[in-house]
């Protein structure tokens, strides 16, 4: 394990950089802090890991999970130099910059879709990453308007479930919705104004879910694309619920009623 001590080593620099999505961009790299993102990177594919800095205090802790990192570079680092890396106001000792799983093709996603238009909260999109993790749905796409799922605090709201949950971009999610409907999907549009969700007939095993933006919703033209508008019913005084947790109520139900 080499050390390095000074913030303007290039390493150094370069992990840094990748708190910016423009550094993960040109780089093909992201940045992942603590011990569950990195060991879930490591586990899940520990030849994407580039380069690991961990903190001189904890690298006797961290030795069974660096040992798996077997082709990246490990520098121990003094306790300044991992902050000024790290997003978080107590870095957990480990950091790493890990190559961007490749995206997918909107034509090989599996049956139950959540597709994301201009969802801009990184919180809400990591969460609804994460929830299709564990509620079973095969895959993500996002609009570029949305969030970026490697930015610090998606990352940190996925809990590791961008390794496991394929992303696809779309360019337009109208043209996505479409092409879902006609290759024999339901298209599913969350909506305030749609019909009772708890009131539908079975779907088709094929589902597309469409989430919309935290304020303004499912665009008019994505909407007219879509076969089914449906809404969940406001029983108290709120007037609608926040976008990963509507998303997470209608993936729950479309994969254990359909």
């Amino acid at each position: 394990m080499q050390t390095i001590l000074s913030l303007r080593n290039p390493t150094v620099q370069a992990m840094k950089a990748l708190q910016h999505k423009a550094a993960r961009e040109e780089s093909g790299l992201f940045l992942c802090e603590g011990e569950h993102l990195v060991g879930e990177a490591i586990r899940f594919s520990p030849d994407s890991v580039r380069t690991v800095l961990v903190e001189e205090a904890h690298a006797d802790a961290y030795a069974g999970l660096l040992h798996e990192a077997r082709n990246a570079d490990v520098y121990a680092v003094p306790a300044h130099v991992l902050s000024a890396v790290s997003q978080v106001k107590a870095p957990q000792g480990i950091a790493a910059a890990v190559v961007m799983p490749p995206r997918v093709s909107l034509d090989a996603l599996g049956n139950r879709v959540v597709l994301l238009e201009n969802v801009q909260d990184p919180g809400n999109v990591g969460t609804v990453l994460r929830t299709a993790d564990a509620a079973g749905f095969d895959a993500c796409v996002l609009t570029p308007g949305c969030a970026d799922p490697f930015s610090p605090k998606a990352l940190r709201a996925t809990m590791g479930s961008v390794f496991r949950v394929p992303c696809a971009v779309s360019q337009s999610a109208p043209q996505a919705a479409a092409n879902f409907a006609a290759r024999g999907y339901a298209v599913l549009a969350a909506v305030l104004d749609g019909e009772d969700f708890y009131a539908r007939r079975p779907l088709p095993p094929k589902v597309c879910l469409i989430v919309g933006n935290e304020g303004a919703g499912v665009t008019a033209e994505t909407r007219a694309r879509a076969t089914h508008l449906f809404r969940l019913p406001m029983r108290g005084g709120a007037e609608s619920l926040n976008a990963a947790v509507a998303a997470a109520v209608f993936m729950y139900e479309i994969v254990n009623r359909g």
